[in-house]
């Protein structure tokens, strides 16, 4: 029986366990194990299980048992290798194709404690007030401590209607605990429209759908009446998602040039993505918002922009996601998902916990007008000044604010920077 036992996890973990073993620790040295030293360790843990499974007071889960030990051997690595079982692969594969049930929030694991990547636009966490870098301390009373990430999920989820209870640590203030109702989450990762004369691209993820999308909204913003002068690409509270569609986006505001490359653990495995002819916009000013709920696909797309000097970075620190994750299927409706490698920008940045930093740091801020236009000192306030020639109507100062823009400082300094890009000498010009 134990023999049996023995061979079968060793199948699962042989592959794995040398990686385990290669983690670097910057205070300890990484012992290396004879593949006499390696089958010993797998006879013990084979013995711990059959003793386990025999002697502990309840009946076992086995099943549960064996991946729990998978998920925590691959989990050791760092906070995004995991091991997936069926249930945990098929919820993955739902969301990538933009639609799956719960609360419309990225997380991770961050010593031990549950971290906010950032919430989806328009879901339940996102109407909650739930932001990047809060911590879940409690799901429904029970603390999260403890929990693997997959569990912590898990509780999250739930038939849509239903409701949940988080308890939430936020930078400033007490603990908070608030009651979201789930629900279906539709991921819609692109929207796009024209902000006067500005064309607005908000990026929420990069899914299945993504680089499909964006083409579209570029085409007909471009096809529209008011002929746009410039670009703001929004991607704050972007997660990340694929690395074909990060590609394939930078891809679309770039005319050549290096968009990423990814280095692996040997020195020479090294893979550079370069961008083709053709860009979708045409060369205007583009200004890219980030901050620190920006990760992943995000950062490659910031990162390439910049580095080509392609566009003005602008907003806050991304959040520092630069390695590389492969699903590796085992054949019976599980995976690993596994870190192999790193992101580097075009000028050989790595991302792995720098982040991309802003060319112009922007923090969201609330604005208060302190003076009115009747209250401004010029020439037309005098008393007996010639009347002035053009008798437009003055601008409505409720014009400044339409379109959602009132309480968001960053984008409206990345729209006048556009604004101000497209008056430079040879920019602005839109070529049909």
């Amino acid at each position: 029986m134990l023999k049996n036992i023995f061979m079968a996890v060793f199948i699962i973990f042989f592959a794995t366990a040398c990686d385990a073993s290669t983690k670097k620790d910057a205070d300890k040295k990484i012992e290396r194990l004879t593949d006499e030293q390696i089958y010993e360790m797998m006879k013990k843990f084979a013995e711990v299980f059959e003793v386990m499974r025999e002697a502990y007071v309840e009946e076992v889960d086995e099943r549960k048992a064996l991946e729990a030990a998978m998920h925590g051997m691959l989990s050791s690595l760092d906070p995004h290798s995991s091991f997936l079982a069926a249930e945990d692969l098929k919820e993955f594969r739902e969301k990538a194709h933009g639609e799956f049930g719960g609360l419309g929030i990225q997380i991770t694991s961050d010593k031990g404690a549950i971290r906010v990547i950032s919430p989806i636009d328009g879901t339940p966490a996102d109407r909650a007030g739930i932001k990047a870098g809060d911590f879940i301390t409690h799901i429904d009373g029970e603390q999260v401590g403890g929990m693997t990430l997959s569990e912590a999920v898990k509780r999250m989820k739930g038939k849509p209607g239903t409701k949940v209870k988080l308890t939430i640590m936020q930078s400033r203030g007490a603990p908070k605990t608030i009651e979201l109702t789930r629900a279906i989450i539709k991921v819609d990762s692109v929207k796009a429209e024209m902000r006067e004369d500005v064309a607005y691209i908000r990026i929420s993820d990069f899914g299945a759908r993504t680089v499909r999308d964006l083409e579209a909204a570029i085409k007909r913003l471009n096809k529209g009446k008011t002929k746009p002068t410039g670009f703001v690409l929004d991607m704050r509270n972007n997660p990340g998602g694929y690395l074909s569609a990060a590609i394939n986006v930078a891809d679309m505001f770039l005319d050549g040039g290096e968009i990423v490359s990814t280095r692996g653990r040997a020195k020479d495995d090294i893979d550079r993505t370069f961008a083709k002819p053709g860009d979708k916009t045409k060369g205007l000013p583009i200004v890219v918002l980030i901050n620190h709920g920006s990760a992943s696909a995000s950062e490659i797309v910031a990162g390439a922009l910049q580095d080509n000097k392609r566009a003005i970075v602008m907003g806050t620190k991304s959040f520092g996601k630069g390695s590389v994750q492969q699903q590796m299927p085992l054949g019976d409706g599980t995976a690993i998902h596994l870190t192999i490698a790193r992101y580097y920008t075009p000028s050989g940045r790595s991302i792995q916990s720098k982040g991309i930093e802003p060319d112009v740091e922007v923090l969201q801020s609330r604005v208060e007008v302190i003076e009115s236009r009747r209250d401004i000192f010029s020439e037309a306030t005098l008393r007996g000044a010639l009347d002035k020639d053009n008798k437009d109507k003055d601008e409505d100062e409720s014009d400044r604010i339409r379109l959602g823009e009132k309480n968001d400082y960053q984008l409206i300094r990345a729209l006048d920077m556009v604004r101000a890009m497209s008056r430079m000498p040879g920019k602005g010009k839109h070529n049909d």
